[in-house]
Formats: C-alpha cells, sequence, structure tokens
C-alpha cells in the first residue's frame, strides 16, 4: 500500500514529532472500547477479527496516530469482562497484526494502558451498563477509597499501601508487552473516574495517608505510574496521559481546570510528552455543558500555561474546526472519537475540504 500526500496549507496536516516518532498528521482516533474480546477461557482480553477491521480501516481512512481502547493491565482492572487486555502472552502476540497492519498502512499505532478501579466489572452498554454481580461475570473492584461510583456500584476495596506497588507493577508490564507488540506510543489513562482519576479527585479520594489529602499526595499514584511506564517504555518513544481537566463539581468538590494545567508540569517534568485533555467520567449525576468543542478551552489552558504539548478531543466533527483548534494554537492535534465511528474515511476527506492534496491508498485510486 503506498500513498503520497502533500500538506501545504493546513495546519492539521503537518506531521508532529514527539521524540523519535513522527506522526503524518494531527487527526489521531481517540481510543473507545469495543467491549468485544472474550469474557473469559484462554482468549479473554485477547483482540479479535473486530478489533483488527475496526483499526485497520481507521488507517486506511488516514488517521495519523491511532490509539487502541483502554486495555486493562490486570484483569480486576477490565472496565467490562470483554475488555482488551495485555497481561500475557497470548493478548501480547494477538497485538502484532494488528500493529504490523497500522505501520504499513502509514498509521503510527498507540495503545492506552487502564486500570477501571471502581468502575471495573459492568457490563457492555448495550447490555445495559450496569455493574454485574460476580455470579453474572463481575468481581470485587478496587479504589483508592472505599466510595462506590454511585449507589449502583458496589463499594469498592480500598487499595492497602502494600497493594498499590503491585498495581504500578502491573502498568509497568503491560509497557513492556506494548512495546514487545510492536506499539511506538503508549498513552496512561488517567480520565474518566477510572483507578488514576480516581486517586487524582479529592471527589473520590478520601485517603489520609501519603496518597491522600493534598495535591502532592492524591497526585502521587500518578506519578508513580508514569515513572514506572517511562521506565520501560524506551526513551526514543513517546508517553501520552490522558486526563479529565474538570470533574465538573463546584469548585472544591472535585478535580479542576487549575490543578489539570499545574498537574502537566509536573507531568513534563516525569517524562511525559503530550497531554490528552478530556473531562468528567468521576462523578455520577453532573451536569456537563456539551457543545461543539466543548472541552477545547481545557486543553488550551494547558498549551498556554505549560510547555506540554496538547491533543484537543469532545465533539470535534468538522474539518474546518479540527483545523482552527491546532491552527490557533489551542491544541496540537485532535483526537476523534464518535465521528471517526460514523465516518472512518474522516481524514482524508477532510484534507480534500481543506484543499489538501492527501493521497489514497492505491487501491482506492478509481474513487478519487
Amino acid at each position: 500500500m503506498t500513498e503520497s500526500t502533500a500538506t501545504a496549507g493546513s495546519a492539521l496536516f503537518q506531521p508532529m514529532t514527539l521524540r523519535s516518532v513522527t506522526v503524518p498528521n494531527r487527526v489521531w482516533m481517540a481510543p473507545m472500547c469495543q467491549y468485544s474480546a472474550a469474557a473469559d477461557g484462554p482468549d479473554v482480553g485477547v483482540p479479535t477479527d473486530w478489533h483488527f477491521v475496526h483499526l485497520a480501516s481507521r488507517a486506511v481512512g488516514g488517521a495519523g496516530l491511532i490509539l487502541v481502547e483502554a486495555t486493562a493491565v490486570a484483569p480486576e482492572g477490565r472496565i467490562s469482562p470483554g475488555d482488551l487486555g495485555l497481561w500475557n502472552d497470548r493478548q501480547q502476540t494477538a497485538f502484532v497484526r494488528i500493529t504490523d497492519f497500522l505501520k504499513r498502512s502509514g498509521t503510527v499505532p498507540g495503545i492506552q494502558l487502564a486500570h477501571a478501579g471502581r468502575k471495573a466489572g459492568t457490563a457492555a452498554p448495550w447490555l445495559g451498563g450496569a455493574p454485574l454481580a460476580p455470579e453474572h461475570g463481575g468481581w470485587q473492584p478496587v479504589g483508592p477509597s472505599p466510595v462506590a461510583y454511585d449507589e449502583r456500584y458496589p463499594v469498592p476495596h480500598e487499595l492497602t499501601v502494600g497493594e498499590i506497588p503491585q498495581v504500578v507493577a502491573d502498568f509497568a508490564a503491560a509497557a513492556r508487552r506494548a512495546l514487545a507488540a510492536g506499539f511506538q506510543v503508549v498513552e496512561v489513562h488517567g480520565a474518566h473516574g477510572y483507578l488514576i482519576g480516581e486517586f487524582l479527585s479529592p471527589h473520590s479520594n478520601r485517603r489520609t495517608d501519603a496518597y491522600g489529602g493534598s495535591f502532592e499526595n492524591r497526585t502521587r499514584f500518578a506519578l508513580e505510574v508514569v515513572d514506572a511506564v517511562r521506565a520501560v517504555w524506551p526513551a526514543d518513544l513517546p508517553v501520552l496521559f490522558r486526563i479529565s481537566a474538570t470533574d465538573w463539581l463546584p469548585a472544591g468538590d472535585g478535580w479542576t481546570g487549575e490543578d489539570t494545567v499545574r498537574f502537566a508540569k509536573e507531568l513534563l517534568a516525569h517524562g511525559v510528552d503530550l497531554l490528552d485533555v478530556s473531562t468528567g467520567g468521576n462523578a455520577a449525576g453532573v451536569r456537563v455543558p456539551t457543545g461543539p468543542g466543548y472541552q477545547v478551552s481545557y486543553a488550551e489552558a494547558v498549551a498556554r500555561d505549560t510547555d506540554l504539548p496538547v491533543a484537543a478531543v469532545g465533539l470535534i466533527t468538522e474539518p474546518e474546526q479540527a483545523e482552527a483548534i491546532v491552527a490557533s494554537g489551542q491544541a496540537h492535534a485532535v483526537l476523534l472519537g464518535r465521528e471517526l465511528l460514523r465516518n472512518p474515511y474522516w481524514p482524508r476527506q477532510a484534507a480534500h475540504q481543506l484543499g489538501v492534496a492527501a493521497g489514497w491508498p492505491d487501491q482506492y485510486l478509481r474513487a478519487v
């Protein structure tokens, strides 16, 4: 598969280099769970043909970087029994076919490593998304504090100081496997109310030890994970971090945009190369003022007040909108989610709409 690309005149279709990795454009695919791996047996957590076709089609469609969905670093870290995992050899080997194809298609393969924390063990969204009882495939979730996400969820087991190092080690082990599987970018999932984000926010972290209370203590676990991942990830390959920039709670009750800017500076000092800026997911029942680009201002604040590159995500659907975000410096790249579910070829069509002569695979030239 060969193609040629000319990018003059568009910020969105300029390449971006993070360490030794050059991403061919600034249109990236956000990690989106498919809940489609085997839930039990020898293939639990293993990517399937569905994952291959899902990811490969977006590579053919021109996404510069594809971040594979939240991939659990341990069985109890899955959001649902059908989540992907990266804690054994079988899972690692199955990813190689995907990363090989993405690279041959000109796309950089990345993967998001995750632990669902107190929100683990739920049904797939199309099956209601409710927490599953152990007899129906669920398990005891863990968290920073014995505080349930909402009244439907079980109270999580509070991780002890002695148990936390194993979770950190699980992230490092998954990063080693990601490298062996051919990924060039790894993202640490610290957003959407999952385990790392739960530690960050005073809404979910009620600890009084070294992992709770002050900002420094609440960010300790996240930075330990980043350090462990960075230690095993090659120095010439980038590490990303996804964050929920706000819990959408009143000041003093949760994580805030100001906390995000402050934390971004810490992440940069610990070797993170780009902050993937989302919001929400940690507090049930909050009102989120959604609309086109509703989270971009949080990315812009980090870009403005720190030296850490950022990617913006959230209802970015139009080529001109995405172009303006990057060209104005609000973000260095955009991550598309639902729009790429609707249209795998959005990047190539956006290039055409913006007057960029972005090449198509030879096999598709008759359609151009």
